[in-house]
């Protein structure tokens, strides 16, 4: 099989933003709420200089979203035994940007910021900035080259990646959703923490999530009143010595899922949608570790997640939002709610839709992972490439652990052991062969590259 110069899933985005056959230089900045919530009142949570570093390191995944004749903006340059390993894939390659100096704390945005060459470099080009995510430190970078963004402005974007937003709409739309309450003001807070107490003195559990959390992050669940006040007063107290009254939380009755689901549609300006893809979200205590796909759905509940799509992208529409829009949804037993929140930016899916469109047969199974690797001293991509030998995707066979992202293993490096990840899309004729690729893969990696602490 050999590649394409861009993906069908790219000429749509840039069809949807107006900008049909123009190049884009695509940006990864992961995690672009961060900025979002920059100034929030939000929950208690750790973070560490080393996460950080593999996170903006992520950025490489752009690469496998861009085509031949678009460009990319990297906070370093890829292994070149990666970009070789690509190549052999048959994948056209965009060229690549990069900054003099990059900092790992900093994201590729405030890299790319901080080095006048680059700056001019983008400036030169014949381009719309498409980036994972629209905040102020990108539109910073749009006005400081003059491309013009390829998505909708921050404050749009911010606006409706809050999950006030999502719980309000879909209660708007009328689409099934646990029961919950979206606050933006202390005395909202006081109301909805009121209700959720009756439903945990009834033995049921409740979860307080922040309104721009991501990964994880900014969500607590709650099974008594006596946590839930406690909650209730720190969140007041943070907001008081803010001196404000605007906050952003939703608090929602507790399922036990059986399944987490992601879905993408692209929105057009005139409120059309396509949906691209629903994969099924691999998820450990609330932290996206991969996806499934395609998802094990009924024909009824596709069509439930078509219609929601449907109503979502007319609404967002509306409210100024288009481009790409991603859902996570999630199944209790047999019933689906087929809105969680909204995810005004790409996702993690978004990035490996291209090597669907490539690589995944009609009849087979794909499963996107990530690996812990924490070696001693940094790795080339070769010694990674000769480790998982024969288990590596050969497009002959069809079968394999196509690797997507190599910049996340050694970006933490420095003396000593170091965590990093390795993130590949596991390609099979059904899952039990899926499944066994990756056992040996993570077998492969924990003798040869997992040191003990």
């Amino acid at each position: 099989m050999t590649g394409r110069e861009s993906s069908v899933f790219t000429e749509r985005v840039k069809q949807a933003c107006g900008a049909p056959g123009i190049p884009f230089v695509f940006l990864g900045n992961f995690e672009v709420e961060q900025y979002w919530a920059r100034g929030a009142v939000g929950l208690p949570r750790v973070s560490s200089a080393s996460g950080l570093a593999v996170v903006n390191r992520m950025d490489e995944f752009a690469l496998l979203l861009a085509g031949e004749t678009d460009h990319v903006v990297l906070k370093a340059r890829p292994d070149p035994g990666y970009l070789d390993y690509l190549r052999g894939l048959g994948i056209s390659l965009a060229r690549v940007h990069v900054p003099e100096t990059q900092d790992p704390a900093r994201t590729v945005t405030e890299d790319a910021l901080a080095d006048p060459r680059l700056l001019a470099e983008l400036g030169a080009l014949d381009a719309r900035l498409a980036p994972h995510g629209v905040s102020t430190v990108e539109e910073q970078l749009a006005a400081a080259t003059g491309l013009a963004l390829a998505a909708p402005d921050a404050r749009i974007c911010e606006a409706v990646n809050s999950k006030v937003y999502s719980r309000r709409l879909t209660d708007r739309l009328g689409i099934a959703a646990p029961r919950g309450w979206a606050v933006s003001t202390l005395g909202e807070l006081d109301a909805a923490v009121a209700e959720a107490g009756a439903l945990l003195e009834q033995g049921q559990r409740v979860v307080v999530k922040e309104a721009l959390g991501v990964s994880g992050k900014g969500i607590a669940v709650v099974d008594s009143v006596r946590r839930l006040d406690r909650l209730h007063r720190m969140i007041t107290r943070s907001a008081q010595r803010a001196g404000t009254e605007r906050i952003g939380f939703v608090i929602e009755e507790w399922l036990d899922k059986s399944r987490d689901l992601n879905y993408q549609f692209t929105v057009r300006p005139d409120g059309r949608a396509r949906l691209d893809f629903v994969k099924e979200a691999i998820t450990e205590a609330g932290v996206h570790k991969g996806h499934r796909m395609p998802a094990r759905l009924s024909a009824e509940q596709t069509e439930t997640v078509r219609a929601s799509a449907d109503s979502l992208a007319k609404a967002l529409a509306e409210d100024g939002y288009t481009g790409v829009a991603g859902v996570d949804a999630i199944l209790c037993g047999q019933r689906l709610y087929p809105v969680l929140e909204i995810n005004a930016r790409n996702n993690m899916s978004t990035y490996q839709v291209r090597l669907q469109e490539l690589f995944l047969g009609p009849e087979q199974v794909g499963i996107a992972r990530h690996y812990r690797v924490r070696p001693t001293e940094p790795v080339p991509f070769d010694r990674i490439a000769a480790l998982l030998g024969e288990l590596l995707y050969e497009p002959e066979r069809g079968t394999g652990l196509l690797l997507n992202n190599f910049a996340t293993v050694n970006a933490a490096a420095g003396d000593g052991a170091f965590e990093g990840r390795l993130y590949g899309l596991l390609i099979a004729e059904d899952e039990q062969a899926a499944e066994a690729i990756d056992a040996e893969v993570q077998a492969r990696i924990t003798k040869e590259l997992v040191t003990s602490s």
